[in-house]
């Protein structure tokens, strides 16, 4: 009987319940029913020992109160941003409903569509606690390598920083700005990410790691990206309404971008990339950021 379930069937709940059935039988659930092996009903997903929920950021805390009750889980978050409401990180609001003991985190850079192609690739389980990690990495693929890292809010700030960086990202590329820009652009972004994640306690080897930079240089240059199309979508003067209508699908940037700018202005944090991107999303023309960038 399966004794691990994945929350939430949108492409990377798929991909990982791909991914972790090679080993061993593994339910999923979502919302609408789906025509996916072994999906079930969320009462029985909940009875299981180990779930991994890829419920999107801004929705995790309503899900949270509606269905969960405690029953001594073992729980992978297998989503990235911050409450945009609160500013709030995932660990934060997990924590509420969770001992810390009991949670991980996984970052780093992997493509849903990637995955589901048993491509190779590296991703971290970051957690407070190496047992869950010790409990969990046996159920990953061989194509998935799994690293261990207790900065579970370093983790957290870089894999939400890094969609508001890929929107940038997205813009530079849709203005045909050059190689140059999108470098600079990237390295000036990894930069200022590691600033706001150091005012909140994160290490700062888990911004040059896979965490970090590694996901960051992946989403910021793929059109697999969903944050990294907004970014283009903005550049040709489509509404973020139609951009995302077009996508189908959650973009966690567009909410963390809200959420970055509402901490780093009560914190002053200087954020100048994250900022501009939360203006361009609220109207401002792409071209005047790159100006005020330009000069500031």
């Amino acid at each position: 009987m399966a004794n691990i379930a994945v929350i939430g069937a949108g492409k990377w709940g798929q991909a990982l319940h791909y991914a972790l059935s090679f080993k061993q039988e593994v339910l999923i659930t979502s919302r609408t029913k789906r025509d996916i092996k072994n999906f079930t009903d969320l009462k029985t997903a909940l009875k299981c020992e180990y779930l991994i929920i890829a419920i999107p950021a801004q929705e995790i805390d309503a899900w949270l109160k509606e269905n969960f009750v405690f029953n001594n889980h073992k729980i992978l978050v297998a989503a990235k941003g911050i409450e945009a409401s609160t500013g709030r990180f995932l660990n934060e609001i997990y924590e509420e409903y969770v001992p810390s003991k009991n949670i991980g985190f996984i970052s780093g850079p992997s493509f849903a569509a990637e995955v589901m192609k048993s491509l190779p690739a590296a991703i971290v389980i970051n957690s407070k606690s190496k047992k869950l990690y010790n409990e969990f990495a046996p159920f990953f693929p061989d194509f998935l390598k799994t690293y261990y890292s207790k900065d579970v809010v370093g983790a957290e700030i870089a894999g939400a920083y890094k969609n508001v960086l890929a929107i940038a990202s997205g813009i530079c590329d849709g203005l045909q700005l050059g190689n140059n820009a999108r470098a600079s652009l990237i390295s000036r972004g990894l930069v200022e990410m590691q600033r706001f994640g150091k005012y909140f306690g994160a290490k700062k080897s888990s911004f040059i790691g896979l965490s970090g930079a590694g996901d960051l240089f992946l989403t910021a240059s793929s059109t697999l990206s969903r944050n990294y199309r907004v970014g283009l979508g903005l550049a040709q003067n489509k509404s973020l309404q139609d951009i995302l209508e077009e996508l189908g699908e959650v973009a966690e940037g567009v909410k963390t971008a809200e959420a970055i700018f509402k901490l780093s202005t009560e914190q002053k944090i200087y954020t100048p990339i994250a900022t501009e991107v939360k203006l361009i999303l609220d109207g401002k023309n792409p071209l005047d950021s790159l100006k005020d960038l330009l000069k500031n």
